[in-house]
């Protein structure tokens, strides 16, 4: 009875958890939607066309008022030197100024904001493909244990199912005690084998469900992720490449802001308002003025050549950058190439192992029926067709992790 107990809920749980099969674009879908890292790149996107925004109009006129009212007193020749106070002095203006610059210049300066989100954008989709990999690779390894449970399971049911004819034998003389009793203990071992296999996924269901943000950790059963190969493509079109694309306009953007901040700068103001030291007819005192102020560079010691040599040293450094990303994708792709290629072969070789083994448990089972199979046959049988199935889920979840990483590299 106990151990039918024990094989009933294992049914059950069997039977509850493939009802609720979770697949694996929940788990992406949740981890990306629960990244704080990428709202922080989407929020730092805004950030910049609110400065750019604000650039702009850094360049319109600027309106200021201001306000300098002094009165200085003096009684009998005591107080302040009047040569200098003149009495009093009152200032109350409205200034508007308005700095005057290119269209290259500005242009410029707003090409530098745009190539700033560019990358943001472009460091974002890298850390999506980083979090897509690790949720995939840690949703395989969960999988795997998935399977492997369900395997462990279904043998557990049909040694159940054996225990129940072997014990009548037994019963009838066909078969030795010992021969019973070696059979539970096998059986045993299958329970916790299966126990074992059970809290594994669970515990690899629960890392999957942190790393995707989930706040529900009851595990659940997993569907075949079903990952198909992205075909290679060239490095230039991968999203890995195109930051170095985007670095290289961000120093010729540099490059050419060195320049501008050679030019002469040219900034117009005017005000209007009220100057007086109400010495004469301080009422006549509301007036009006306006000027233009110029800086031109002369001489800085030649720091304009060596910002220009700074920025040929960046681009040199970024193109031994791109040079090597282009030799490593190469070798990466090739090496995980290879690898699924073995795998593959690998897998289809014991799939042939488990057609035989299989047909081979089967026709001991048999013959255990009819009291013509050793018991030690019997159990080596058991043992060599757990060891090719473990082998077998081994080899997938191998081959689904090479595809997780040959997707990642692969993705535009």
């Amino acid at each position: 009875m106990r151990r039918i107990f024990f094989l009933w809920i294992f049914i059950v749980v069997i039977t509850r958890a493939t009802a609720q099969e979770k697949s694996l674009d929940v788990f992406v879908q949740s981890a990306l939607q629960s990244s704080p890292l990428l709202k922080d790149y989407s929020n730092q996107r805004l950030l910049n066309m609110i400065d750019s925004l604000r650039l702009l109009a850094g360049y319109g006129p600027q309106v200021n008022g201001s306000a300098s009212n002094s009165y200085s007193p003096s009684y009998n020749g005591f107080g302040y030197d009047y040569a200098i106070t003149n009495g009093a002095n009152f200032s109350d203006l409205v200034t508007v100024s308005k700095k005057l610059v290119s269209r290259e210049n500005l242009g410029n300066q707003q090409e530098a904001f745009r190539l700033l989100n560019l990358s943001l954008e472009i460091t974002g989709k890298i850390t999506e493909q980083d979090l897509k990999k690790t949720v995939t690779a840690q949703y395989i390894t969960a999988y795997g244990s998935w399977r492997q449970y369900l395997f462990n399971n279904d043998l557990l049911q049909l040694l159940g199912k054996e225990e129940d004819l072997l014990k009548k034998l037994t019963g009838g003389g066909i078969y030795r005690q010992t021969d019973y009793l070696t059979f539970l203990v096998t059986m045993q071992q299958q329970e916790l084998t299966t126990t074992q296999a059970h809290n594994q996924f669970q515990n690899d269901f629960a890392v999957l469900s942190y790393l995707s943000g989930m706040q529900d950790t009851s595990a659940a059963g997993l569907a075949d992720p079903a990952l198909q190969v992205t075909l290679p493509t060239d490095p230039e079109n991968t999203v890995f490449y195109r930051q170095y694309g985007v670095d290289s306009l961000k120093l010729k953007n540099q490059d050419a802001a060195i320049d501008f901040t050679y030019k002469p700068k040219v900034s117009l103001y005017a005000d209007g308002g009220y100057v007086s030291s109400l010495a004469e007819q301080p009422y006549k005192n509301f007036g009006i003025s306006g000027g233009v102020n110029i800086t031109v560079p002369i001489y800085d010691g030649k720091q304009r050549k060596m910002q220009h040599d700074r920025i040929a040293v960046q681009e040199d450094i970024r193109r031994n950058y791109r040079d090597f990303f282009k030799t490593q994708y190469a070798q990466q792709i090739a090496q995980l190439s290879q690898q699924l290629r073995l795998t593959q072969n690998l897998i289809s070789q014991t799939d042939k192992q488990i057609r035989y083994t299989q047909a081979l448990l089967d026709a001991d089972r048999k013959l255990l029926e009819t009291g013509d199979m050793k018991m030690a046959d019997y159990i080596l049988a058991i043992g060599n067709f757990l060891s090719a199935r473990n082998l077998i889920n081994q080899n997938t979840v191998s081959r689904l992790q090479i595809i997780n990483q040959i997707n990642y590299w692969n993705r535009n």
